[in-house]
């Protein structure tokens, strides 16, 4: 059986041997239910300079879901009246959006830190030449996208050309002192495989990374984050067109680990969409799958004074949370057990 595109959670988990509540039962828990927000995830848009194979959100560059200004500002306020420790700016590319310095200076002004996630190759767009030293000066960690340390490997995935850009933006951020342990400029890079199978062992391919990439170009970086490939739109579609989206849900299925379950980003992090819609996580929105209240009311960022007030909250769970639950887990954060 095979969900539609816009499959709401219970016609996803409705699927045979496909019900994620049914796994976390057997495995000894409840319902999953959020504890208190420490990060907010912002998706500014669709927006993207690359259209890469396995993207969960179907960005690229003719996207035109962008978040406005007044949605910014609202996303600011929350932030700045909720006790969290970091705002994570995704996309899309965050950086095409204009309110993407808004963001981010908002956010430090409430003395809350940055992430973003770059996928390296919009510091060559036109107009972008800035986006270097204003990381540096807002001291934003960067989680970058690198699928593999070979061209051929990125290409394929991200398309022609990518791999020497994002060798390139690299070594321009390694020049400012990203990835130098001293500089206090985190560096990440992320893994997630090219195909429908399960990412290796983040500890063991994190130094194979460093070994290649400070070997072949003198790339340093602190951290490499696995994550899997989640059967969702784009990858969803391609998983489909080549009949393997069976054999990739019951590899998920296959591998739940219960010992994943405590680190599941959902419980402690809220994600919002370009429009204002809240969610549990990057995923439940791209399935849009709302963050609903103790009534079943679908929240905006304009319905919640506080983050603190999400607390308690059932977490919304399909499928797709095989994903994050399969082997070594999989989140914002990397990989979980």
């Amino acid at each position: 059986m095979t969900p539609p595109r816009s499959a709401t959670a219970a016609q996803i988990s409705a699927q045979p041997g496909y019900d994620f509540e049914a796994a976390l039962q057997r495995a000894g828990f409840a319902t999953l239910r959020r504890r208190e927000v420490t990060t907010l995830q912002v998706n500014v848009g669709k927006l993207c300079n690359q259209a890469c194979h396995h993207c969960h959100v179907d960005a690229g560059p003719r996207r035109t879901e962008i978040m406005t200004e007044a949605t910014a500002e609202a996303v600011a306020a929350l932030a700045g009246s909720s006790a969290l420790d970091t705002m994570d700016l995704t996309g899309g590319a965050p950086e095409l959006n204009p309110s993407f310095r808004y963001l981010v200076e908002r956010a430090r002004e409430s003395e809350l830190s940055v992430l973003v996630r770059c996928n390296l190759t919009v510091l060559f767009e036109d107009g972008m030449e800035w986006l270097p030293e204003f990381y540096k000066d807002n001291q934003a960690e960067l989680v970058c996208s690198l699928p593999c340390y070979s061209a051929d490997n990125v290409d394929r995935q991200r398309g022609v050309g990518v791999f020497d850009k994002s060798i390139e933006a690299l070594l321009r951020l390694n020049a400012i002192g990203y990835g130098d342990p001293g500089s206090g400029l985190t560096l990440n890079l992320v893994y997630n495989p090219v195909g429908a199978e399960l990412p290796p062992r983040q500890a063991e391919l994190e130094g194979s990374y460093k070994e290649e990439l400070r070997n072949l170009f003198g790339i340093e970086f602190d951290r490499l984050l696995t994550i899997t490939n989640m059967p969702i739109r784009r990858f969803a579609d391609q998983l489909h067109r080549t009949g393997a989206y069976e054999r990739y849900m019951g590899l998920l299925v296959n591998h739940f680990n219960p010992d994943t379950i405590e680190g599941l980003m959902c419980r402690d992090l809220v994600s919002v969409g370009w429009d204002g819609k809240l969610y549990d996580c990057d995923f439940n929105q791209m399935l849009e799958i709302p963050l609903r209240d103790g009534r079943g009311r679908a929240l905006s960022v304009c319905d919640v004074e506080r983050l603190s007030d999400l607390s308690g909250l059932a977490v919304t769970a399909a499928s797709h949370c095989f994903g994050c639950t399969a082997g070594t887990g999989s989140s914002c954060g990397g990989a979980l057990s």
